[in-house]
């Protein structure tokens, strides 16, 4: 694999590890809102994402405005997962635009989004979430995607467009990254109808990284000792690492099946263990918001 030349570009050698510890689902629900408070206040991440048509988002909205060194970036979403506790485009109530299902929210899952969902009325959508977003105040330093739906070869257009007409990066692996499967539902695209498309975008100069690794949310056993010895395997160049930590709140425990994983994340990342671990790892912790001012330089 050949050096990122992003790597110099943010100051670093070839042969540096820099990890980006990174929280989605931030307003999904308050438990995700206070869990990426404490943690950012103690040190052990530093970047989130927020989804934006979620009903804590004003609540983090706040919390950015209040705290203009936070690195936040837009959760481009498309799906409400969860059985009864949904969420909607903020874009469109239009069933013709296929966004929305039979009860007027997102599908749940992605194989619905792609069969259904126009291209413009994905690419409305984010737009509409981008905007919402810096218009509450909230400085973005980067767009990812839920569930990696928008990241689709029929929809990355859009995702691109989204970041790139506002000088905004999109988190995008190399075309010889690690950690595919982080961006696709299993029996869904799989790796290699990516490849030629950021083979391209890395061809352009876009900004991209090198691993995407990440904890899980399939069970709750020992998520500190798990973290570390992922953290110990982050190969050279850029990893995108990313959790879902919450606070363990009675609403948690009724939208999310996967509740104590999360609370897991949580616990792991909050112990001075891990704070201790970080500091000693020999790894650079960086956010999005280096990588933004990068492209924005470039340009």
């Amino acid at each position: 694999m050949t050096p990122n030349p992003l790597l110099k570009k943010l100051g670093y050698s070839n042969t540096d590890r820099l990890v980006i510890i990174h929280i989605d689902d931030i307003g999904m629900c308050q438990a995700s809102l206070q869990a990426f408070k404490d943690l950012w206040e103690f040190g052990t991440i530093s970047s989130g994402a927020v989804m934006v048509p979620c009903p804590w988002f004003p609540a983090t909205a706040e919390f950015c405005r209040d705290n203009p060194e936070v690195d936040m970036g837009v959760h481009a979403t498309l799906n409400a997962e969860w059985e009864n506790y949904r969420w909607g485009p903020i874009s469109t109530r239009d069933p013709e635009s296929g966004l929305l299902d039979q009860d007027g929210y997102f599908h749940q899952w992605h194989s619905a989004v792609y069969a259904k969902a126009k291209p413009e009325a994905v690419a409305a959508e984010i737009n509409a979430q981008v905007e919402k977003a810096l218009a509450a105040g909230i400085e973005a330093t980067h767009i990812d995607s839920h569930m990696g739906t928008i990241m689709h070869p029929k929809f990355i257009q859009a995702y691109l467009q989204a970041g790139t007409s506002r000088l905004i990066p999109n988190m995008l692996p190399r075309a010889s990254a690690t950690g595919f499967w982080m961006m696709h539902e299993e029996g869904e695209t799989g790796p290699e109808v990516y490849l030629p498309i950021l083979e391209q975008l890395e061809a352009q100069g876009l900004p991209m990284i090198d691993a995407l690794d990440g904890m899980p949310l399939e069970h709750d056993e020992d998520h500190l000792g798990l973290a570390k010895k992922l953290l110990a395997e982050v190969p050279v160049g850029i990893t995108h690492f990313l959790m879902h930590p919450s606070i363990d709140t009675p609403e948690l425990r009724a939208i999310a099946p996967d509740w104590r994983a999360r609370v897991a994340n949580y616990q792991a990342f909050m112990s001075q263990e891990m704070k201790a671990y970080l500091k000693n790892s020999g790894l650079q912790i960086i956010g999005y918001r280096p990588i933004r001012e990068a492209l924005r330089r470039g340009k």
